[in-house]
């Protein structure tokens, strides 16, 4: 499988290791190369690539910028020397973040990460939109995407979404086994989130809405490892 991908990047030596590192990769086909996203920006309409590296610190639009007027995005690779970015990169929906100087090894890591998920994406089903679970009284009809979290609770979960919350008897591996594992993970011993509802990470701690759930030790790694930091 081909992936065909551009390079948006303000200088010449930053662009240049990129070009090299793409060239050595052979499913990877670069398109192009821009100094500037609103070139960028007009040439993706009708030109929609598979992946986009993407520096941050640009005059004109900045990466983040860009990224906002985006409405569909193919997978965003950002190449920045700013570490302060990567949060909210991720809440643009970044797909990874390399952080300059990055050897090949590290953008290796980070291609094949896309290439094994388009291969997934080929060969797997549409992801479930709905999940039917047994309370004590009757089963009920939920939304797997209007999950916000999850709450252990001794031997019941509650299951916290906009407008009710369901408590059912069940495990955190029985249910998150039920769930897309891209969008949700276990993050304290009683504790289980969807990503996508996360507004910030502060220290060992996440603030979903008016929520602050806690990160446990334990689970640390596997959650930064998940968000692509």
């Amino acid at each position: 499988m081909k992936l065909n991908c551009i390079i948006i990047e303000d200088e010449p030596p930053a662009y240049e290791k990129l070009k090299t590192f793409v060239s050595r990769v052979p499913y990877l086909v670069l398109d192009a190369i821009f100094e500037n996203a609103l070139d960028a920006l007009n040439y993706i309409q009708e030109n929609p690539p598979s992946i986009i590296f993407l520096d941050i610190q640009m005059e004109h639009l900045t990466g983040i910028q860009m990224l906002e007027c985006m409405h569909s995005k193919p997978y965003i690779i950002i190449t920045s020397a700013y570490p302060e970015y990567a949060l909210k990169g991720y809440e643009l929906h970044v797909f990874d973040y390399l952080l300059k100087p990055y050897s090949f090894e590290r953008f290796l890591q980070a291609v094949n990460k896309v290439g094994d998920n388009a291969q997934n994406k080929k060969k797997s089903p549409e992801q479930k939109k709905q999940l039917f679970v047994k309370t004590d009284y009757r089963i009920e009809n939920i939304c797997v995407d209007d999950i916000i979290y999850i709450e252990g609770m001794q031997a019941y979960l509650r299951i916290v979404l906009p407008c009710r919350k369901i408590m059912i008897k069940s495990t955190f591996k029985a249910l998150l086994a039920e769930l897309p594992e891209t969008k949700f993970v276990q993050v304290h011993k009683s504790w289980a989130i969807n990503i996508s509802r996360i507004n910030s990470i502060e220290r060992n701690r996440i603030k979903i809405g008016d929520h602050m759930i806690p990160i446990g030790e334990t689970f640390r790694e596997g959650f930064l490892r998940i968000i692509n930091l």
